[in-house]
C-alpha cells in the first residue's frame, strides 16, 4: 500500500500553520476513496459535496485566524450506524432502505462543532451483529493488506478507511469488541472508553446496555484528541505519557491465554519483555468467573437486540442477512429469568475485574487471539482445536463491554505473513484519561523497539 499515513495531530498542526488546506486534505482522502474503495468496499456512502463544502468553510475560518481546536479541518469517516443529518443511516441492511437521518447524533454534533469533516459513512457487519463484516447488504469489506482476509468487525469499514488513507480517523461502535477487534486486525489504535462516557443517542443500537462509541486512528495522541471531543471537551490536549518505570500491570493468563495463536502470543510476550526492560512491573493475575463470560454476554446482548428489532423481524425478516436474522431470532427465545440472571453475573464480573486491577495501572492482554481471519471461512484452528471465528475474535474483548471498563488496542508487531497484532490495555472505570496516559507510555516503548 503506497499511501503515506499521517496522524490527526500532525495534520492539525499543518492545517494550523497553513502548510496545507482542509480542502486539499479532503480532496486527498476523496481521491483515495475513488482509487481504492471499489476493491476494499469500506464506504457505503461518500459525502463528496458535503465534505468539500465543509472544508472550504473551515479554510476560511483558518484564514481569518479562527481555530476550533485540533480537529479543525481534519477529514474523518463515520460508521454507518451513526446518524449524520440529511444522510442515510443504513446499518449495512436492506431493512433500513430509504432511511435518512433528520439530525446529527450527539457525538456527531460535537465533532462537527470541533471542525471535523465527514468524508463518508463506512460499511459494517449488518446492525453491528458480527466480527468480520461479511454479513452486509453492501458486501464484505476487504483487508487493505490482504484482500482475502477480513479487516475485523463490526467496524471493519472504519478500520479499512483509515489504514488505506481514505480518512485520517474514524468513529466506530463497540458492543463486544467492534472497535478493538478491527483495530488489532489492521494495526490501528482503537479506544473503547468507559461505558456511558460517550453519548450513544442517534446510534442504531445493538445492545443498549453494552454499546460504546469511540475512535479508531493511528496513534494514542489521536485517540485522546478524538475522545476529548466526543466527550464534549472543546479543545482537548494530547495525553502526557506516564513514566514507564514503575508502571504496574496485571496479565490475566487463565482463560485469556488458553486459546491463542502462537505468533500473537510471541508478539505479546515480546512487548511484555520490552515493557519490563523499560522498568514496568508485570504480574500474572486471575479474573474469577471467566467461564461465564460468553453466556452472560449472549443472555444480555441478544435479548436487547431482539427487542429493538422485534417489529422488523415480524414485518421484514427476508431483508436481513441470514446469519444476522438467525442470531436475532435466538434472542427472542431467551427467558426473562436468564436475562436477569445474566445481569447479576455482570455485577459479579465487574467486581472481579475491579479486584484484578486493584493497585495496578492496567491489565495487559492481546486484543484478538488470532490475526485477521480469512473471508468465507467459518472456523479457525487455535491451540489444536477448530473454533468459530465469531467466538474466538470476541474472546478477549467482550468481558470489558460487560463490565464497562475502558480498553484500548495498540499495534504491537506483525506475524511472519505481515498481519498486524494488537495489544490491549484495560483501565479503571471512569479513568479513561489515565488509561490514555498509560497507553501513550506503552506506545512509546513499543515504537522505540520497532
Amino acid at each position: 500500500m503506497s499511501v503515506e499515513l499521517r496522524t490527526v495531530a500532525d495534520l492539525g498542526r499543518r492545517l494550523k500553520s497553513k502548510a496545507i488546506t482542509a480542502e486539499a486534505a479532503t480532496e486527498g482522502c476523496l481521491a483515495r476513496i475513488t482509487e481504492r474503495n471499489r476493491l476494499l468496499n469500506a464506504y457505503i456512502t461518500v459525502l463528496v459535496d458535503e465534505a468539500l463544502a465543509q472544508a472550504k468553510e473551515l479554510d476560511q475560518e483558518i484564514q481569518s485566524g479562527h481555530s476550533r481546536g485540533p480537529l479543525h479541518g481534519v477529514p474523518i469517516s463515520i460508521k454507518d450506524l451513526i446518524d449524520v443529518r440529511n444522510t442515510p443511516t443504513t446499518a449495512a441492511s436492506r431493512v433500513r432502505e430509504g432511511h435518512v437521518a433528520r439530525r446529527d447524533a450527539t457525538l456527531i454534533g460535537r465533532l462537527r462543532a470541533a471542525g471535523a469533516i465527514f468524508v463518508g459513512k463506512t460499511n459494517l457487519h449488518e446492525f453491528a451483529l458480527g466480527t468480520t463484516n461479511e454479513d452486509s447488504a453492501y458486501g464484505p469489506v476487504l483487508h487493505p493488506f490482504d484482500d482475502t482476509r477480513s479487516p475485523g468487525g463490526s467496524s471493519g469499514g472504519s478500520a479499512a478507511s483509515v489504514l488505506a488513507g481514505m480518512a485520517y480517523a474514524s468513529i466506530g461502535t463497540d458492543t463486544g469488541g467492534s472497535i478493538r477487534i478491527p483495530a488489532a486486525a489492521c494495526g490501528l489504535v482503537g479506544l473503547k472508553p468507559t461505558i456511558g462516557e460517550i453519548p450513544i443517542d442517534g446510534i442504531v443500537p445493538l445492545s443498549e446496555s453494552l454499546d460504546h462509541a469511540g475512535p479508531m486512528c493511528l496513534s494514542v495522541e489521536d485517540a485522546a484528541l478524538l475522545y476529548g471531543v466526543l466527550r464534549g471537551v472543546q479543545n482537548p490536549v494530547a495525553p502526557t505519557p506516564r513514566e514507564t518505570s514503575g508502571l504496574r500491570f496485571g496479565i490475566p493468563r487463565p482463560y485469556f491465554f488458553d486459546l491463542i495463536d502462537p505468533q500473537v502470543l510471541a508478539r505479546f510476550e515480546e512487548s511484555c519483555d520490552r515493557l519490563k526492560s523499560a522498568g514496568a512491573i508485570l504480574e500474572d493475575v486471575a479474573i474469577a468467573h471467566t467461564k461465564e463470560i460468553a453466556a452472560i454476554y449472549v443472555h444480555i446482548a441478544l435479548p436487547e437486540a431482539a427487542s429493538y428489532h422485534a417489529p422488523t423481524l415480524e414485518s421484514r425478516p427476508q431483508d436481513y442477512t441470514e446469519n444476522v436474522r438467525l442470531r436475532l431470532e435466538m434472542g427472542r427465545y431467551i427467558l426473562a429469568e436468564d436475562y436477569v440472571r445474566a445481569q447479576r453475573g455482570r455485577q459479579l464480573l465487574t467486581r472481579d475485574v475491579r479486584e484484578a486491577l486493584g493497585g495496578r495501572d492496567g491489565l495487559l492482554l492481546p486484543s484478538m487471539p488470532v490475526p485477521a481471519t480469512k473471508l468465507g471461512v467459518p472456523t479457525v484452528s487455535v491451540s489444536g482445536t477448530e473454533e468459530p471465528v465469531r467466538n474466538i475474535t470476541l474472546r478477549l474483548t467482550q468481558l470489558f463491554n460487560i463490565t464497562g471498563h475502558p480498553a484500548i488496542s495498540l499495534p504491537c508487531g506483525k506475524t511472519d505473513e505481515g498481519l498486524p497484532v494488537g495489544l490491549q490495555i484495560v483501565g479503571t472505570r471512569n479513568r479513561t484519561p489515565e488509561l490514555l496516559e498509560v497507553a501513550a507510555a506503552v506506545e512509546g516503548v513499543l515504537e522505540r523497539a520497532c
